[in-house]
């Protein structure tokens, strides 16, 4: 499918829409989709994504802002016509080939209504694309617009529902408004949040994200870190059937085991393979990842550090440790701390840390686990961004079903 995304601007020009554009641009190209955007500034700054500059779709235009001036006073100049139409053949002439045109806030603000005129006049044309108006902003329902709107045309182009488009806000809240707008439905109109790329937020090394995407850790809520190699005194066992019994009230929740297997005694074969077997039994196959069996060569400390970030908690269910840095490390990373309560933790950690005896109940693990993380209002939300706002689960679960609506 060929989509073309419109707006005054597009990245690299800095800027809350413009930043929406560009994740919105680059997920489609990842989908397979050829993407091109389409504005007055910005330029190329991805090689599949090529950029067609028309310098009068810029709301900073010389001409533009010259029209603006005479709109804001109630008037509608004379030259305002002549780039409507200018602007609707330029458009037409780039958006033959396109299947879907989205325009984002060009439909909603009066910072170019030449551009908007533009638009409604292709709206609707026999072999225009198919438009979809993402309104990020209402300049009819925000206060400090209202001096420069009037009543009639072309102002009313920003109130009036556009029938051959598909319309879509930002937020439930936004959908309201354009509703009571519009004198429509909300169920007319389509919510499709913005998001955070949580990857790059968190800067992760490319090793790092090959790993997190391939295993979708992304989606897990919480996960739990224990980044240990494999040997009998570091109780994995206690920590999977923990994970077993916590899924019950977290179902997404995840465990990553980082290490390799303790290199200096042969019983650690014979003890990994055990825990596979328990992974199997406890139906965790999915919920359970050792990086052992994902990699064969050391993960650098930079890659160990990516899943500190990454991670809701760290769970250290050790039967015998002689320091334990992951405490300091999970410190630093500011991550809750569940672990053993063995002399070396609790000196480390004690009035920061959640104990509990290395042969505990797994039940019992599985709710002081569930009892910190759930009262805790970072989680929470953490939580939720995770499993709601992604720019990869929006994509998936809004965006992507929109193109082919």
């Amino acid at each position: 499918m060929r989509i073309c995304l419109l707006h005054y601007a597009v990245p690299p020009v800095v800027g809350g829409v413009e930043s929406v554009i560009g994740h919105h641009a680059r997920l489609m190209a990842d989908d397979g989709h050829e993407v091109v955007l389409l504005a007055g500034r910005g330029a190329q700054t991805d090689p599949r994504i090529p950029f067609i500059s028309l310098p009068q779709v810029d709301s900073r235009h010389p001409e533009v802002l010259a029209i603006k001036a005479g709109l804001d006073r109630g008037v509608v100049p004379y030259a305002f016509e002549g780039l409507a139409q200018s602007l609707a053949a330029d458009l037409a002439g780039h958006l033959g080939d396109v299947d879907v045109l989205v325009a984002h806030n060009v439909c909603s603000l009066n910072k170019n209504l030449p551009l908007t005129a533009a638009l409604k006049t292709l709206a609707g044309r026999a072999g225009s694309p198919r438009l979809v108006l993402w309104h990020h902003d209402l300049a009819w329902t925000t206060p400090r617009y209202r001096a420069e709107l009037h009543e009639g045309y072309p102002w009313d182009l920003l109130r009036t529902d556009w029938p051959d488009a598909f319309q879509v806000t930002i937020s439930e809240a936004r959908r309201q408004e354009l509703a009571a707008l519009l004198g429509v439905p909300p169920a007319r109109i389509r919510v499709v949040p913005n998001g955070v790329d949580a990857s790059q937020f968190l800067k992760l090394e490319h090793r790092s994200l090959d790993l997190v995407n391939s295993l979708d850790l992304l989606a897990a809520s919480p996960l739990l870190l224990l980044p240990v190699r494999i040997t009998p005194r570091k109780n994995i066992e206690l920590a999977l059937r923990g994970l077993a019994a916590l899924r019950q009230t977290f179902p997404q929740a995840r465990l990553v085991v980082t290490g390799p297997l303790g290199p200096h005694n042969p019983a650690n074969t014979a003890y990994y393979d055990r825990l596979i077997a328990l992974r199997s039994e406890l139906g965790l196959e999915q919920a359970a990842v050792f990086l052992a069996e994902q990699v064969q060569e050391y993960l650098p400390d930079e890659v160990i550090a990516d899943f500190y970030r990454l991670a809701d908690a760290l769970l250290l269910p050790s039967r015998e440790e002689g320091f334990g840095i992951p405490i300091l490390e999970a410190g630093l990373a500011g991550l809750p701390i569940f672990c053993a309560d063995i002399p070396s933790l609790r000196e480390l950690g004690e009035g920061f840390a959640s104990y509990f005896l290395p042969d505990a109940d797994p039940a019992e693990l599985a709710g002081l686990i569930a009892g910190r993380l759930g009262s805790d209002f970072g989680f929470g939300l953490r939580r939720r961004v995770k499993l709601a706002y992604t720019w990869q689960r929006i994509y998936a679960e809004s965006i992507r079903p929109l193109l082919i609506y």
